[in-house]
């Protein structure tokens, strides 16, 4: 359970979908979290949804969620092409804004939220929650403390087996679809993490009939001398592990690699593992982080730098350059 934190955080949620629902049962694990209001684009969706969460309150618009004042931060929950829109809305009605990942489709419009947030003094945060996962957390000390020498290789896949329709989001254009945005932020972010912003990108994909990435490889070569070899694809159910090579030892994640409640340390011969349980899908350690950056009066966290969410949205902007993937950034209005 996740220690206590002051003074209460009254939590807005911008979406209802499948995202929605699991962090709003994380956010029940939150001590200080005050379910206080859910917005949607339609009332009784709203409605619906905080009765089913016991949120306060619902409102039918985002712009009636931004204006409640008894809202401290909004939890952007909407798909990938409507997070700009979403995430602006909540900052012009003065709230902090914990956006989902990717923070938008491209570094342009990632940078505008960016610079909003920043003009108007509000705390932002990129959801990346497995960068605030414990086991990841304890995984980055231990490499930091020189635990398997000098990083000379990041190997990281996460793929969905499907299949999935073409009216599915993960194959709509409009939405941001496509297997990069949705599933290769994680592996670009662990070895973000572990390696910084890499000196050379390549990629390849195979793309869907809809034009969005259904396959795709991504090689990173950084100023070290490490490699990060990365995979994601919505079109076969990968093992979705990953691996960080030293030159004394490796550290390998398990399946879910994105959200571990264990690892391994390989070194001098022998194994050691590393139990790292938690309750719920641990989403509550990003709305926990969120929560301890408000009280101490942050306008972005350590654990998710806003520079991260930047350096990463240009590594995705040059492999949907080299894989031929574009969006239209102002989606039709009846997705907005």
């Amino acid at each position: 359970m996740a220690k206590d934190v002051s003074p209460t955080v009254r939590w807005g949620i911008l979406g209802t979908g499948a995202i929605a629902t699991t962090f709003a049962a994380d956010l029940r694990l939150v001590p200080g979290a005050e379910l206080a209001a859910v917005g949607s684009r339609r009332a009784d969706t709203a409605t619906e949804f905080a009765r089913r969460h016991g949120f306060a309150r619902a409102h039918g618009s985002w712009a009636e969620l931004a204006a409640d004042d008894q809202v401290d931060v909004v939890y952007v929950a909407t798909p990938h092409a409507m997070h700009h829109a979403a995430a602006l809305t909540c900052l012009a009605g003065g709230k902090a804004v914990l956006c989902e990942k990717p923070m938008t489709l491209d570094l342009a419009s990632s940078a505008h939220l960016v610079q909003e947030a920043r003009t108007r003094g509000l705390f932002l945060m990129e959801a990346m929650w497995m960068r605030c996962n414990p086991a990841i957390r304890r995984v980055a000390e231990l490499i930091g403390d020189g635990a398997i020498g000098e990083v000379t290789a990041v190997h990281a896949d996460f793929g969905l087996a499907g299949p999935f329709g073409a009216e599915h989001r993960l194959r709509d254009p409009r939405l941001g679809g496509g297997a990069a945005l949705d599933l290769g932020v994680y592996p670009l972010n662990l070895a973000h993490l572990i390696l910084g912003t890499p000196e050379s990108v390549q990629a390849w994909a195979r793309l869907t009939p809809e034009g969005v990435d259904e396959n795709t490889g991504m090689l990173l070569g950084y100023a070290s001398g490490a490699v990060a070899a990365l995979t994601c694809g919505i079109g076969g159910a990968t093992r979705n592990t990953a691996s960080i090579t030293g030159t004394r030892g490796r550290i390998d994640l398990p399946p879910e690699f994105y959200m571990p409640r264990s690892f391994e340390l390989h070194r001098d011969g022998r194994a050691e593992t590393f139990d790292v349980p938690f309750p719920g899908h641990g989403y509550q350690y990003e709305a926990l982080e969120v929560q301890r950056c408000l009280a101490a009066g942050e306008l972005e966290s350590p654990l998710v730098p806003q520079t991260a969410t930047l350096e990463i949205m240009s590594t995705l902007d040059a492999v949907r350059a080299q894989i031929g993937v574009s969006y239209d950034l102002d989606p039709p209005a009846e997705l907005s």
